[in-house]
């Protein structure tokens, strides 16, 4: 059952709760070499998996870390956490982002996060800052913890026709 989503006057009443965890994802080797094509980040700890076992203190390949924190964004989507009245939403940056356990392939990690704050940015504008933790299963210590912030856009709210139509056909003269 998909969580409903909450709406921005809900969201602030939700600082400092969390706000969801998403399903499990795996981190394979094909997702892993597919981040590496489009970065050209083809360091062999990552896509060579026979010198990894050989030379890496991991024996296996690893996820890159930008991969592990490019997760956060279709995470939180799937999460339903988006106010429901949202126009458009953009990345707008980042604070305090570690990378404290490396990803090993064919692992499952999932996201957990926790709105920090939301700041009133303009009319229908919020600046939000989300607490993320990226798990991985059956460890103890994170993947990654990052504050990540966004920037939203509510959709603007139409004026009933039926108020406008009265007012200009002066409905309320004799």
């Amino acid at each position: 059952m998909k969580k409903v989503a909450p709406t921005f006057d809900q969201l602030r009443e939700m600082i400092g709760e969390e706000l969801g965890v998403s399903d499990w994802v795996v981190v394979d080797q094909s997702r892993i070499d597919q981040f590496a094509d489009c970065t050209e980040d083809r360091q062999w700890i990552h896509v060579d998996a026979e010198r990894a076992k050989r030379e890496s203190p991991f024996r296996t390949t690893i996820a890159h870390g930008y991969l592990t924190l490019s997760l956060i964004g279709g995470l939180s989507q799937e999460m339903n956490v988006f106010p429901e009245n949202t126009r458009a939403a953009f990345n707008y940056g980042l604070d305090k982002v570690r990378f404290v356990a490396p990803v090993r392939v064919g692992v499952r990690v999932r996201l957990r996060a926790r709105l920090v704050s939301m700041e009133d940015r303009g009319p229908g504008q919020y600046l939000m800052k989300f607490a993320n933790t990226i798990e991985i299963e059956g460890e103890e210590k994170p993947a990654l913890t990052a504050e990540t912030l966004a920037m939203f856009y509510e959709r603007r709210k139409k004026r009933s026709d039926a108020v406008s139509a009265s007012s200009c056909l002066g409905e309320d003269q004799p």
